[in-house]
């Protein structure tokens, strides 16, 4: 039972990481999307490139200025959750 619930909270733990990770980048995505979106309606210019350039340029930039943030994040939750359960500690 208490493997069970130690795995169980491992793996939340593990999920809210993910979350926490990958939030700026999903809401850029987002963001930038509806821009787009909202710029082809009232254009009614209908280019795919102009959807996927804006949006691919703006989840790099945003991914480059967070990745600080990204490493130390899944380093602090290795270090503090699966490295002591690896060595049993």
């Amino acid at each position: 039972m208490l493997d069970q619930a130690i795995f169980f909270d491992t793996l939340r733990q593990g999920l809210w990481v993910a979350v926490m990770i990958s939030t700026p980048i999903l809401a850029v995505a987002l963001i930038s999307g509806v821009a787009v979106g909202l710029f082809q309606a009232l254009t009614s210019i209908q280019e795919m490139t102009l959807t996927f350039v804006p949006k691919v340029l703006s989840i790099v930039i945003v991914f480059w200025a967070t990745m600080g943030f990204m490493s130390q994040s899944l380093v602090a939750f290795f270090q503090n959750q699966i490295i002591p359960l690896v060595a049993g500690g």
